[in-house]
């Protein structure tokens, strides 16, 4: 029997690293945003935070995915976290200008945004060559449910660290977090170090161009329907049927609670995902993968329809638990099919799309339920995104019957004739 993914001292020290990353990610997103909203009492303020960070991510991460392949991941994911580092001391600094520091914070947030389009398919990329293949579903269970965690208790102690010490504490956190991540990250052990770095001299010799490379990525995404269908069933599914963003308006003119109530709302699903990525690395399942991705689809998908129409707090919080719960089953599955099924020359870009895609439909999708509850109300517009994503199932399993068809994580392994 297979020693529990938790005993890896390789992924121990990744999984560490990266948990100090996102703990100054989301410490420092919530300081932001409170910080710059309480200089401004502007809610477009609000709104330019986000679109500062977007942008530069939007406009890098396919060139990024390139680099990723042709340089040592470590140092990429490294040398990102390094610069968050600078970032964060320069909100630190930032911090004592009042609000004519506000296009000076929007300026760095460019610049964080910028070091995130490489951080994010850096991370899904480095991790395959930490951890065993067999060992990988379990380890991006574990990977998830941490991170998931970490997405938890970051928000709260930023906002603790900002009442009882202000914004300027709390960057001096966040720097503190980003470079003990970056020193975290050295001592990861490859699996394989003399063949990676054989493989990134390779791939620097490569006579086409960037552009080139990069179409290459997407070809090769496009000719895999494993690929493809994966990573674009969650993309449809989260934009057309995530109901996070209508929350707050539940809360209040639904359910009609207060702002513990919508607390408990958000970490509902939040919950629900910790404990099933807990339960999945520590009980990984290999059969049946691609019905079962289907099936934790459908389930996301009939939650939030529950959740659309109850009247009942604890039944909202049941639905929300139940949905987060088939995400993070969703995720196990599909991240490891992209994983599993995709050339480790290429995983820099094909994961640099990959997380563009988790960026839109997380982004996109708020502003379609925002922009849904506006024109037709809240409660129709939750209830057209339950039906929108069970359509997409429907039409997913139609158009990619080798997806539907998977068993084991193996038969959607990557083998060298795959690239013909």
């Amino acid at each position: 029997m297979s020693k529990s993914v938790y005993q890896h001292q390789g992924f121990v020290a990744f999984v560490s690293a990266r948990l100090m990353a996102v703990l100054a990610t989301q410490m420092q997103s919530v300081v932001v945003a409170w910080q710059v909203y309480d200089l401004t009492r502007d809610p477009m303020a609000l709104a330019l935070v986000g679109l500062a960070q977007f942008i530069p991510m939007l406009l890098l991460v396919l060139p990024a995915g390139d680099w990723i392949d042709r340089f040592n991941r470590k140092w990429v994911l490294g040398g990102s976290w390094l610069v968050g580092c600078a970032c964060s001391l320069m909100l630190w600094w930032l911090a004592g200008h009042g609000e004519s520091g506000i296009n000076g914070i929007y300026a760095v947030l460019m610049v964080y945004g910028c070091s995130r389009a490489f951080s994010a398919p850096a991370m899904q990329s480095l991790l395959p060559q930490v951890v065993e293949r067999e060992q990988l579903p379990a380890a991006i269970a574990a990977n998830s449910m941490l991170m998931r965690g970490a997405a938890i208790g970051g928000p709260l102690v930023g906002g603790f660290l900002y009442a009882y010490g202000g914004g300027s504490a709390t960057f001096i956190v966040c720097a503190l977090c980003f470079g003990l991540a970056s020193s975290l990250l050295t001592r990861v052990p490859l699996l394989d170090p003399e063949g990676v770095k054989a493989a990134m001299r390779l791939a620097r010799q490569a006579t086409s161009s960037m552009v080139e490379r990069v179409r290459e990525g997407m070809r090769f995404i496009w000719r895999h329907p494993v690929v493809l269908g994966s990573i674009s069933l969650d993309l449809f599914a989260v934009l057309l049927g995530g109901v996070i963003a209508l929350l707050p308006i539940y809360a209040q003119e639904v359910l009609h609670v207060n702002a513990s109530g919508l607390g408990i709302l958000r970490s509902s699903m939040a919950v629900g995902e910790v404990l099933c990525g807990l339960y999945l690395s520590t009980h990984p399942f290999n059969k049946n993968i691609g019905r079962n991705l289907f099936i934790a689809v459908t389930v996301f998908g009939i939650a939030n329809l529950v959740f659309a129409f109850s009247h009942l707090f604890l039944l909202s919080c049941a639905a929300l638990f139940v949905a987060g719960a088939a995400d993070m089953v969703s995720v196990y599955i599909r991240s490891s099919m992209v994983q599993l099924s995709t050339p480790d020359s290429m995983r820099g870009r094909v994961n640099s799309v990959n997380s563009l895609f988790i960026s839109s439909s997380n982004e996109l999708g708020e502003f379609r339920a925002g922009s849904s509850a506006a024109a037709f109300g809240v409660i129709p517009a939750a209830v057209m995104g339950g039906v929108c994503t069970l359509l997409v199932v429907g039409l997913w399993s139609k158009w990619f019957p080798s997806l539907r068809h998977a068993n084991r994580f193996a038969d959607v392994e990557y083998k060298s004739k795959d690239a013909a």
